[in-house]
């Protein structure tokens, strides 16, 4: 078996285990967050109609990349210049670009959430570990308003 095989097996399992304790009500709807290796997913879900309430993504049209910190974009262009003449023109992604669009998104569906009159929701991590962009979604998302 390959390790992706084995890895995707392993967050299935969590899922499960996780998805048996948590469930969304129409009060207080379920936030599931996904994320694949490029982009971030997060939808809230009455689980007792099976509706979507309200969803957001870094895919959309409407979403824009947020520019990262000044700091580190301009600690070393002369490094950035050899990177992107070796990928025959194409710029290296900045460090931590994903994060940023991850907060954004979190920031995104608790305004939407909050527009349709819900404050208080269950956070469902999807199986991934909460660290990194999954915590950035619930961390912006907390800071919007939506308690958790």
């Amino acid at each position: 078996m390959s390790h992706k095989k084995e890895a995707d097996t392993s967050r299935k399992h969590r899922q499960r285990r996780v998805r048996r304790k948590i469930r969304g009500s129409a009060e207080r709807p379920r936030l599931c967050v996904y994320r694949s290796l490029k982009h971030i997913y997060a939808q809230v879900i009455d689980d007792s109609t099976g509706a979507v309430v309200a969803s957001a993504s870094s895919l959309e049209s409407a979403f824009n990349k947020p520019e990262p910190p000044a700091a580190k974009s301009e600690a070393k262009p002369e490094a950035d210049e050899k990177k992107s003449d070796k990928k025959k023109g194409k710029a290296a992604a900045p460090k931590g670009s994903k994060i940023l669009c991850s907060e954004e998104v979190g920031r995104m569906i608790a305004g939407r959430i909050k527009e349709k009159g819900i404050e208080k929701v269950v956070f469902d991590r999807n199986g991934f570990l909460y660290h990194g962009r999954i915590k950035a979604v619930a961390d912006a998302a907390r800071k919007a308003g939506l308690q958790f």
